[in-house]
């Protein structure tokens, strides 16, 4: 048996890769909100071997996984595994697979058209165009200027090639200390704390790790560039959100902008909506339509070779 426990928003019911995992064998998808609820989401998970999770707000907690003992396989529609336990599903031998790669080109085209659109004002120029001004502000450019890129996976890795095709020059840090790649790439391999002193415009593009949660605090920001902007498609809890808004707020920053966030979806009462240095979107960066068949098709693929003994794509497993 095959779930779909979490397919709210609907995507996976009614598309190709429902019919590829139909093809499978038995399939049940639930389209219906309530998998954030952990005890929900074990009664739709059930007896089933394998899980197809759809949605970052679906917690595979080790009180899912104990509830699930016949559980092996989840196959992850995406790249983010902060939703997962993945120690819990290797003790209890659950085979974790994700689809890396398949929403790097629109990830990475969204990263650069926030930084643009906070570098031009445009929200803020449009919303004053349509109020009957005609605002003269001083917009920033791409051309001669350091961008930072904080992780050099797929994502990261193309969002430095936009860079370097806008004249910048592209700090780049990896996690693997990959500096010959880089280099080859035509990204200076560079430490996080150059990054953040060197860069106009910093993107984040690394996993949600212990290691990397409140990757950028109020050390960074104080280090930053007066004028510096940094984007986020990565994860919310990458950047400590007190001392975002606060950075934000006294102008030590030029601006951000957010495609993640530490509470999703927003508060009516979140401070950053009434803060005119920043554009946000609603963790959408990836939401293109070759995107989601390309992503869906995988994460189905990754269950099939699963299923024939070749697990592709595993973040962890455990025979």
């Amino acid at each position: 048996m095959i779930v779909v426990p979490d397919d709210f928003p609907s995507v996976f019911a009614g598309s190709a890769a429902e019919a590829k995992a139909r093809e499978l064998g038995a399939l049940r998808i639930c389209t219906e909100r309530g998998a954030d609820d952990e005890r929900e989401l074990a009664r739709r998970i059930g007896d089933a071997q394998v899980a197809v999770n759809i949605r970052a707000y679906a917690h595979f907690t080790d009180a899912v996984l104990a509830a699930c003992p016949k559980l092996k396989m989840i196959s992850i529609w995406g790249t983010g595994t902060d939703n997962i336990d993945l120690e819990a599903a290797a003790q209890r031998g659950i085979t974790v697979c994700n689809a890396p790669g398949v929403n790097a080109i629109a990830v990475a085209e969204h990263a650069i058209a926030l930084m643009l659109a906070v570098a031009r004002k445009i929200p803020q120029i449009d919303h004053e165009m349509r109020g009957g001004a005609w605002p003269r502000e001083m917009l920033c450019q791409f051309h001669g200027k350091t961008l930072g890129v904080l992780g050099t996976g797929a994502i990261g890795a193309h969002v430095a090639r936009l860079g370097l095709a806008f004249g910048m020059t592209v700090l780049g840090w990896s996690a693997r200390g990959e500096a010959a790649r880089l280099k080859a790439a035509g990204i200076v391999p560079a430490s996080k704390d150059d990054i953040v002193q060197r860069a106009d415009y910093i993107s984040l593009h690394v996993r949600l790790t212990p290691a990397t949660r409140g990757l950028i605090g109020q050390r960074e920001f104080a280090a930053m560039k007066p004028g510096a902007i940094l984007v986020n498609t990565g994860r919310g809890a990458l950047v400590d959100r007190d001392a975002l808004l606060a950075a934000l707020s006294a102008g030590k920053i030029g601006g951000a902008g957010l495609d993640v966030f530490h509470e999703e979806p927003l508060a009516a009462d979140d401070p950053l909506l009434k803060l005119r240095n920043t554009v946000l979107s609603p963790h959408n960066a990836g939401q293109t339509p070759e995107v989601r068949r390309d992503g869906l098709l995988r994460t189905v693929e990754n269950i099939a070779n699963f299923l024939r003994g070749a697990p592709t794509s595993v973040v962890t497993a455990q025979s």
